[in-house]
């Protein structure tokens, strides 16, 4: 005697789902559609039918990427004058610091 799966019913709802929103519901999604339907289940017991049935949303899935804060240039680069020549024979004849923080009266940052 073979056993009928009590189940049935409700794999063939999440399938017409599934197809009906063209395969882009996942089981937190059909398990929301299951509840305004009416149909009292647990999210656990759709997602172990949904991998049973091979069903998996696979439209929205997340791209991993690494973190870039990069904004690209900012503001206007100064011209490197010194050309990394540091040497010199008379002292204080060089001196070199950043200044790309210091901001004028109308708001724009001091630049050469």
């Amino acid at each position: 005697m073979k056993c009928e799966n009590p189940d049935q019913e409700l794999e063939e709802t999440i399938q017409s789902i599934f197809d009906e929103h063209n395969k882009n519901y996942g089981y937190r999604r059909i398990h929301l559609e299951l509840k305004n339907r009416g149909i009292v289940v647990n999210h656990k017991k759709v997602q172990r039918l949904m991998r049973k049935l091979g069903l998996k949303g696979n439209k929205f899935t997340r791209k991993s990427r690494r973190y870039s804060s990069y904004q690209g240039n900012i503001g206007t680069v100064a011209k490197n004058r010194i050309q990394r020549r540091f040497n010199t024979p008379f002292p204080c004849q060089k001196l070199t610091t950043d200044i790309t923080e210091f901001k004028c009266s109308d708001g724009l940052k001091l630049c050469q």
